[in-house]
C-alpha cells in the first residue's frame, strides 16, 4: 500500500502515524497548513477581559482551544463562572477538559449542525440577550454565527491564528508523489485549496487520489474541484480517520 499523506499539523500527523503503522498502513506527514498566531490587539484583550459577559463559549479547533486559552490565562486566575463551554469534536473537547473546563461536544459529527444539535442550545437561542463567544483562525466557521445572529443572539469572534501555506509545501508535495502516494487525508476547505495549488500542473492526476474528508461540507468541495475518489471520515478526529481509510483502503 502506498503511504497515505497527512496534512495536519506536524505534532498531530507524528501522534497519528504510529497508529496507522501498528494497523500495517504507512504514512508520511505534509503539513498543508502553517499556523501563525495573532498578535493580541486591544479589541481582542477586551474580549477575554470580558469574558464573565458571555453565556457560551466555543472553540472550533485544537489549536484554537489552546490558544484562547493562554489569553484565558493570562486574564482571569480562575474561569468565569456560568459560561457553557463547547467544543467542535473530542480533540478540541479534550483541550479544554485538561485545563478542567466542563465542556459539551456532538457525538453525532463534527461540524455547526451538529454542534447546535446539542440539546443546550435549544435553551440557549431561547435567551433573549444570548451572547456567544467563538475561538477560531482568520475566516473560520461561519454557519454556526449566522444561525446565532439568525436567533437574535450576539456573536463575537476571537481570531487566534492565521493559517498560511507552507513555503516548501510545492516540493514536498511533488516528493512525495515521486514516492508513490496516492491517498491524502484532507480535514478542511483550506487545506484542500492549498493542496491543488502546490500540485500545480499534477493536479490533473493528484485529484484522481483517494481523498479522505471529514465530512459532506469538505467533500462537497473536493468534489467541485474535481477530486474523483473522495471518502468522508464522519469526522475530524484521531479514531475517525483511521477509521476511514481502515474500511476504504488504498489498493495497489
Amino acid at each position: 500500500m502506498s503511504p497515505v499523506l497527512l496534512t495536519r499539523s506536524a505534532e498531530d500527523n507524528q501522534r497519528l502515524i504510529p497508529r496507522l503503522e501498528q494497523l500495517g498502513i504507512a504514512a508520511r506527514s505534509l503539513p498543508l497548513l502553517q499556523i501563525e498566531p495573532q498578535e493580541e490587539t486591544p479589541q481582542q484583550r477586551s474580549l477575554i477581559l470580558e469574558l464573565d459577559r458571555y453565556h457560551a463559549v466555543m472553540a472550533v479547533s485544537p489549536i484554537a482551544a489552546r490558544l484562547g486559552l493562554e489569553r484565558l490565562d493570562a486574564c482571569w486566575p480562575q474561569p468565569p463562572v456560568g459560561i457553557e463551554w463547547f467544543a467542535v469534536g473530542p480533540g478540541t473537547a479534550a483541550v479544554l477538559q485538561e485545563y478542567g473546563l466542563p465542556v459539551q461536544f456532538p457525538l453525532d459529527g463534527q461540524d455547526s449542525e451538529a454542534l447546535l444539535r446539542l440539546p443546550a442550545w435549544e435553551r440557549l437561542l431561547g435567551l433573549p440577550d444570548l451572547r456567544v463567544l467563538i475561538w477560531r483562525g482568520v475566516g473560520g466557521r461561519e454557519h454556526f454565527s449566522v444561525t446565532i445572529r439568525g436567533a437574535g443572539g450576539r456573536v463575537d469572534l476571537l481570531e487566534l491564528y492565521q493559517r498560511t501555506m507552507p513555503a516548501t509545501l510545492e516540493q514536498d508535495l511533488a516528493a512525495a508523489a515521486a514516492e508513490g502516494c496516492s491517498g491524502v487525508v484532507i480535514l478542511s476547505g483550506q487545506a484542500l485549496q492549498h493542496w491543488q495549488r502546490a500540485a500545480g500542473s499534477d493536479w490533473e492526476r493528484q485529484r484522481h487520489w483517494r481523498c479522505w474528508v471529514p465530512g459532506e461540507r469538505v467533500a462537497g468541495l473536493a468534489r467541485q474541484l474535481g477530486c474523483s475518489d473522495v471518502v468522508s471520515c464522519d469526522g475530524a478526529d484521531d479514531d475517525s480517520v483511521i477509521a476511514a481509510i481502515l474500511a476504504h483502503p488504498i489498493t495497489p
